[in-house]
């Protein structure tokens, strides 16, 4: 009897082993396929992790590959992304994430032998500079997201540049970024947002005499967003400074009115 309950858990162990490693795969390559519809760009990622009694997405060694025709391999490296997601919009095919943290270590721009920038081989922002032409062509409906919280981080974007040169020249900015962002809902902003950030904290957008004046307008909002939430924590500071300054004056008053007693008895 011992070895047939023995047996039953070994069974049940096996089968949920396996439910877990097929979970992960099948959201591996289905996150895979997706960010490759959205930005045009092969991705691969070393490991995926979602956990099942909490809410989380994890993922390890995250990279965006550049197109064929240059010689550098990788545009994005991402060590890490952790993601916190809703389940039940899960379940009705939407994608409600409650937090996404990026952190995006190196991130390389790439000018080609050809002249060709790199950067818009990516479909958010080559949809971006298109002449828009509505009644020539139905937009594809992209699929309904939502983050209420992002948390990016940005080391170091590269540029390097290899049109008529022999060697490239190569120039590195270690931005360190660090910013949080509230109510993203489309996904080619949020690709967008990546590119400025990175951009407007380098001299890259003139060397390689690209036009981030729409991509800024775009997610303007965004960007404004976050200015306003640090306006408002240092004015949350100051306000809290000034309260217990006045808090301190009072009670001093006191001590020292307790101190002399009072005028009347």
């Amino acid at each position: 009897m011992k070895k047939l309950i023995f047996g039953i858990v070994i069974v049940i162990l096996a089968l949920f082993l396996i439910l877990l490693l097929g979970k992960n795969m099948i959201a591996k390559i289905a996150v895979e396929r997706g960010v490759e519809q959205v930005t045009g760009l092969k991705l691969k990622t070393e490991s995926f992790n979602i956990g099942i009694i909490k809410t989380f997405v994890g993922i390890k060694n995250l990279k965006l590959f550049n197109p064929a025709g240059y010689k550098d391999k990788i545009m994005f490296y991402m060590p890490e992304i952790f993601v916190d997601y809703n389940l039940s919009a899960m379940m009705k095919r939407k994608i409600y994430l409650e937090k996404v943290r990026m952190n995006l270590k190196e991130f390389t721009v790439v000018k080609n032998d050809k002249g060709q920038l790199n950067l818009n081989s990516l479909k958010p922002i080559e949809t971006k500079k298109e002449v828009e032409k509505p009644k020539e062509k139905k937009k594809e409906k992209a699929p309904e997201m939502h983050i209420d919280r992002l948390e990016l981080k940005i080391g170091k974007v590269i540029y390097k540049d290899y049109y008529k040169k022999e060697t490239p020249s190569v120039r590195e900015f270690n931005i360190n970024l660090d910013e949080k962002y509230e109510n993203i809902t489309d996904l080619n902003s949020l690709v967008r947002l990546i590119v400025v950030k990175a951009l407007m904290n380098t001299t890259i957008a003139s060397l390689a005499n690209f036009n981030i004046g729409p991509l800024v307008k775009d997610v303007s909002g965004m960007i404004k967003k976050e200015i306003k939430v640090d306006k408002f924590l240092d004015a949350g500071k100051d306000i809290k400074q000034r309260t217990e300054e006045t808090t301190k004056e009072i009670l001093d008053k006191t001590k020292d009115i307790f101190k002399k007693g009072f005028p009347f008895k």
